[in-house]
């Protein structure tokens, strides 16, 4: 039981850290910093990397997200549970998007003058994906 609403709340959690400040990005701190969730990231990313912003957008939001939904439907028993090893994939693609959003910032605050600072959108998204994660590895043992 416990299990089934751990994951059901992730339909909820995702979203939030969809739209969540993910960093807060600027050229020199005394000019200001700008929020960047994953929605805006992939608003700016559209128009100009389409073939990169289908890329992101499958990684953080359809990977996650259908994982999730397969997960809520083999734990109430309305799919066989032989799709367990493609979930737990989906949920290995989505934790890549981290490790993307990580990279980028390390890359970025090489850079001198530019700041930015990791937002509690990441620790959220971040939390999310491992939680996923091991809800999937519970559900495989029982």
């Amino acid at each position: 039981m416990i299990l089934r609403l751990a994951n059901l709340s992730l339909l909820i959690l995702f979203p939030v850290a969809w739209f969540a400040p993910l960093l807060h990005a600027g050229i020199l701190p005394i000019f200001g910093l700008s929020e960047i969730s994953i929605i805006s990231g992939l608003q700016s990313l559209w128009d100009t990397d389409a073939a990169l912003a289908l890329l992101v957008t499958f990684l953080a939001i359809f990977a996650p997200y259908m994982k999730t939904i397969g997960l809520a439907l083999i734990q109430f028993g309305l799919m066989r549970r032989k799709t367990l090893p493609a979930l737990e994939f989906l949920g290995k693609l989505a934790m890549a998007d981290v490790f993307l959003i990580a990279l980028y910032v390390v890359i970025v605050k090489g850079a001198g003058y530019v700041t930015v600072q990791t937002g509690w959108g990441l620790y959220l998204f971040t939390a999310c994906v491992l939680a996923s994660i091991g809800i999937s590895h519970l559900t495989r043992k029982r």
